[in-house]
């Protein structure tokens, strides 16, 4: 998430940023940023001034009693009341200032790399690199999802029954390769040098945030109501989070970690037919 800091001290980059990622109304949503700042800065002053004065005139009240000055101290007294008032409207200012602040700067993306081309579709992405020739099937080559019905290795069929579409089951050597598949990729992440870790699959609202599928992929994610909590859609979500608000030393990076999970997905509207087969499933396991 983009820091208010620098927001602030580079304004024009913030919106020359936002807007070669084609977010909405760039310099509107800059400067509405900048003003509720402005207010919540102000508000916070104004809190402390008036709690500073608040301390100031409880300390006095003893005083003033012992001095018998009861008609000052009785003043002080009422000036500290309506103090704890304003104190009170001032803190409720401040938090529906601070939540309307963080409603806004959460669907602001980060700001694309200068060497980042721009372009809204794949075909203006630039190829940086290829490993390897992309493979020509010959003219009666099968697609994947004939090739698992015919050794019977992946049943979609069995798995609408049982759950729905997206959720399939893996039978016989779909199941053991999917298994050889993961023990795989994870020993060979251990081999250049990651830590394994196996997370929980489901994780609280603040980790969403803090990885950016919360709030514009919320419709995408599988909610338990009952406990606030939210299905992953991938391992990166709580691996990563295991950094949220950790400032890490020199000596601790890279920090380099590998999880395997099962990963869950909504996938709201996808169709057609090139979500055949393996593609856009509800369920599926992930090494990452």
């Amino acid at each position: 998430m983009l820091q208010l800091t620098f927001i602030r001290e580079n304004k024009e980059l913030t919106i020359k940023g936002l807007e070669r990622k084609y977010f909405k109304n760039a310099a509107e949503v800059v400067d509405s940023v900048i003003e509720i700042d402005d207010n919540r800065r102000n508000t916070q002053k104004e809190l402390d001034d008036a709690l500073a004065q608040s301390n100031l005139l409880a300390k006095q009240i003893g005083g003033l009693m012992k001095e018998g000055k009861k008609e000052e101290a009785e003043k002080a007294k009422s000036q500290t009341a309506e103090l704890k008032e304003k104190s009170k409207a001032l803190e409720e200012k401040l938090k529906e200032l601070e939540a309307g602040l963080q409603e806004v700067l959460v669907t602001m993306p980060n700001l694309p790399h200068e060497s980042v081309p721009e372009g809204r579709t794949p075909e203006e992405n630039l190829n940086i690199f290829q490993s390897g020739e992309i493979p020509t099937l010959h003219d009666d080559a099968q697609p994947h999802w004939e090739l698992i019905k015919k050794y019977d290795i992946i049943d979609f069929d069995l798995g609408n029954k049982v759950t729905g579409a997206g959720f399939p089951f893996y039978k016989g050597k779909g199941a053991k390769i999917q298994r050889a598949l993961i023990n795989f990729f994870l020993n060979e992440a251990e081999a250049a040098g990651y830590f394994e870790v196996q997370p929980p699959i489901v994780i609280n609202a603040a980790s969403g945030f803090g990885t950016g599928q919360l709030p514009d992929k919320e419709g995408q994610m599988y909610y338990a109501s009952a406990d606030d909590l939210y299905l992953i859609p991938t391992a990166e979500v709580p691996v990563t989070n295991i950094y949220r608000d950790v400032i890490l030393s020199d000596s601790e990076l890279p920090a380099k970690n590998v999880a395997y999970t099962p990963c869950f997905r909504r996938e709201a509207g996808s169709w057609g037919a090139h979500v055949r087969g393996l593609n856009r499933l509800h369920q599926f396991d992930k090494v990452e």
